[in-house]
């Protein structure tokens, strides 16, 4: 499976330096329709026309930033629809032995209350955007649940709780991906406390986490650096 395709076709190249062969996909998985996650879908229809695409089903809403600037995805509804198998679902879904999709987040904490980044088109009527469509996938090993998220607008405490009910298991073994941690804030200092509360061994923050937050964070928690190539094996 592919989790999200970034901005361009530079996941493709760093797929070959590293040996992996796109040609095995069976699906991909895209965790929201920001173009920094949906971008290179431009690029993977040419060599993978009528692959499987899970996603919720506002992911290839139109989208605009507060100044009218263009962020979702580059492809259009009617364009993906026309390159791709699409499967919308807003409900988790088993798409493996051991890896869930975890459909649209449900809100637990006060402190992870939703707010919109800029707007979107639904039902021909441009509204402010909660990004409905953030979510995740959580694989489920012998040891436990590990997570892996794309930006986390949901807040990643919600998306370990629904990862907990989905998968029917209290277990968190580790978390990757974004976490939409900026500011030293109520937020972070909650996020910080529920994080270690949970004795989560393996996390690895990277996507929209400021170093100002992973500071923070590092104060209590064995946090993991992340860059290209890296490679995390589970059981």
């Amino acid at each position: 499976f592919l989790f999200d395709s970034a901005y361009s076709d530079v996941f493709i190249k760093n797929a070959s330096k590293m040996k992996i062969d796109l040609q095995e996909l069976n699906a991909m998985i895209l965790s929201h329709g920001h173009n920094d996650h949906s971008g290179g879908l431009q690029y993977l229809r040419k060599t993978h026309k009528g692959l499987k695409i899970i996603a919720h089903p506002d992911a290839f809403a139109y989208r605009q930033d507060d100044t009218g600037l263009p962020i979702g995805s580059p492809l259009s509804l009617d364009e993906v629809s026309k390159g791709f198998d699409l499967s919308f679902s807003k409900e988790p879904l088993k798409i493996s032995e051991h890896l869930y999709y975890l459909g649209q987040i449900e809100g637990c904490f006060d402190f992870e209350k939703r707010y919109p980044i800029g707007k979107k088109i639904y039902e021909d009527l441009l509204s402010d955007d909660y990004i409905l469509d953030d979510t995740a996938l959580a694989y489920k090993g012998k040891d436990g649940l590990f997570i892996i998220t794309g930006c986390s607008h949901s807040g990643i405490c919600n998306i370990i709780e629904q990862a907990k009910r989905v998968c029917n298991d209290q277990r968190i073994t580790g978390v990757i991906g974004g976490f939409h941690l900026f500011e030293n804030d109520e937020r972070l200092q909650a996020t910080i406390d529920y994080l270690a509360a949970n004795e989560i061994r393996m996390l690895y923050p990277c996507h929209c986490v400021s170093l100002k937050a992973k500071t923070e964070m590092a104060k209590r928690l064995e946090i993991n650096e992340v860059g290209v190539g890296l490679e995390v094996e589970i059981d």
